[in-house]
């Protein structure tokens, strides 16, 4: 996953938003070998590790907090935090024209990939809810300084977590590819001859 963070925290608030959006790249090939290769040269470029992948998620959150003094304490009046995503997907531009078979292949492989960039997502936007209500739990401080200051604090402690959280997650979907692509496949397999009996 490509990650970009952005985070600011001003005096408005509204509501909490997930906005996406999807770029396509062009995959050319006529077999499973020609697919990967082109996969291979064609996906998204990651910065940190000058490696291509398959599917990108490219996040970016945006935290909005505010808070006043009453004259005796500062205390928190209204936060959101808004995930921006960008998502990077494969598309194959001979899928119409191929064989059923190699066709199945790179449904059940482009349903995986999108699949797992949406779930980056998922683990963005369960982080985001976690800064906002850290945020609305934090006590009244005597002057806004203070209170600006533990803002900060939730947001750095949450946005490391949620940098971890990510690379788990990378790490335990790379493990498993092997057997959770094979049961995906045996799935449509089995779903296709079902169809045609």
């Amino acid at each position: 996953m490509a990650a970009a963070f952005a985070f600011a925290v001003t005096t408005t608030a509204s509501a909490a938003k997930i906005h996406r959006s999807y770029s396509y790249y062009n995959v050319n090939g006529k077999t499973a070998d020609e697919l990967d290769k082109s996969l291979s040269r064609g996906g998204y470029l990651l910065k940190s590790t000058g490696q291509r992948h398959p599917g990108a998620a490219q996040i970016r959150f945006d935290a909005k907090a505010r808070y006043g003094s009453n004259g005796k304490a500062c205390s928190v009046t209204g936060v959101y935090v808004n995930v921006y995503a960008k998502v990077f997907l494969p598309r194959w531009k001979q899928r119409r024209k191929a064989q059923p078979e190699l066709a199945l292949v790179w449904d059940t492989l482009s349903q995986d990939i999108r699949r797992h960039e949406e779930s980056h997502l998922v683990i963005a936007r369960t982080h985001a809810g976690e800064i906002e209500r850290r945020i609305r739990a934090l006590p009244s401080r005597p002057d806004c300084a203070l209170l600006r200051q533990d803002i900060n604090k939730v947001t750095q402690q949450v946005m490391k977590n949620h940098e971890a959280a990510q690379k788990r997650f990378d790490f335990v979907e790379t493990l498993n590819f092997e057997k959770r692509f094979e049961r995906l496949l045996t799935y449509r397999l089995e779903r296709e001859l079902a169809k045609k009996n």
